[in-house]
């Protein structure tokens, strides 16, 4: 089996554990993203008004869609990433650093790999959440779409490829900078275990791999939330006029929110986000480590 399917297989197992552990959290936040203010007092007040309203189950709504598509997400994004090492690698060992292998890379090739990994994700993260984000935010009562394929046969014959890729503008910029952080932070943890142990990458501790993971998704949000909530709105919009269209562009967007609802509307729904992180992203690492080191032990 050669290295980029075992981490394109080894990434999947990664983002199908983030889904599971992250979707509750991850519904919660969309809701108060999107709402008007006022509409929620808080997580508490958000989460139980769907278990009232909508039982327990809808904090799974629009699952299938992340479980099929963050799968393919995160297999691309691990497969761009240690692709992007592996020649970092290659260079490093040319020009005598980097370590015996060249794998000690350096913080501005961490960066670079993980913003190429981040853009490569992009191309299926944009329509995969715009589809999620429609499900999530529907009336529970008249909902206009029955799942995932019935929105996307739906919004393609209305509007395209340009009303499936809504908000993908906003998106490549929030999954180039937000990765590129995300893997930096990731990687220097698991260099510094490495090197302070003296151990190779497959000796470290599953449990640091949780840890380093959890660290990095609050490095990552601590980035990108105020674009995340500008890509919820935009990914919730009316797609034109005629269907209630609030928002030109990215840019006319976050000028909209900007003056109309001031700066809280930038973090609201952060609090559910910040509990997610550290329970999804430890669970999105530590599935990725353990697949990796389970099929190069199969196939070495």
């Amino acid at each position: 089996m050669s290295k980029t399917v075992k981490d394109l297989t080894a990434g999947t197992a990664g983002g199908i554990a983030q889904v599971l552990v992250g979707q509750p959290f991850d519904i919660v936040k969309v809701r108060m993203q999107t709402a008007t203010a006022g509409t929620y007092k808080g997580m508490v007040h958000c989460a139980g008004g769907i278990l009232k309203n909508e039982g327990p189950l809808a904090f799974y709504k629009g699952t299938l869609t992340p479980l099929l598509g963050i799968g393919v997400c995160v297999s691309i994004q691990f497969g761009a990433l240690e692709w992007t090492k592996r020649l970092f690698a290659q260079q490093n060992l040319r020009s005598g650093r980097g370590g015996p292998d060249g794998m000690m890379l350096s913080s501005g090739q961490l960066f670079f790999a993980g913003s190429f990994a981040g853009l490569a994700n992009g191309v299926v993260s944009g329509p995969v959440e715009h589809i999620r984000i429609r499900l999530q935010t529907q009336s529970a009562t008249n909902p206009v779409y029955a799942g995932p394929f019935d929105a996307m046969k739906k919004i393609w014959s209305q509007y395209g490829i340009a009303g499936i890729y809504k908000g993908q503008v906003v998106t490549l910029w929030r999954e180039a900078t937000g990765y590129g952080i995300y893997f930096w932070a990731y990687e220097k943890l698991m260099q510094r275990e490495m090197q302070r142990k003296g151990i190779r990458r497959d000796q470290v501790n599953p449990a640091n791999a949780v840890l380093f993971g959890a660290a990095a998704g609050y490095a990552l949000w601590a980035v990108i939330y105020p674009i995340d909530m500008i890509k919820s709105r935009m990914q919730t919009d009316g797609f034109s006029a005629a269907d209630g269209q609030k928002y030109k562009s990215t840019l006319d967007c976050v000028r909209t929110v900007w003056r109309t609802e001031g700066l809280p509307a930038f973090t609201r729904g952060l609090t559910p986000t910040l509990i997610r992180s550290p329970f999804a992203n430890g669970a999105t690492f530590l599935g990725f480590e353990l697949a990796s080191r389970a099929l190069n032990s199969l196939w070495p």
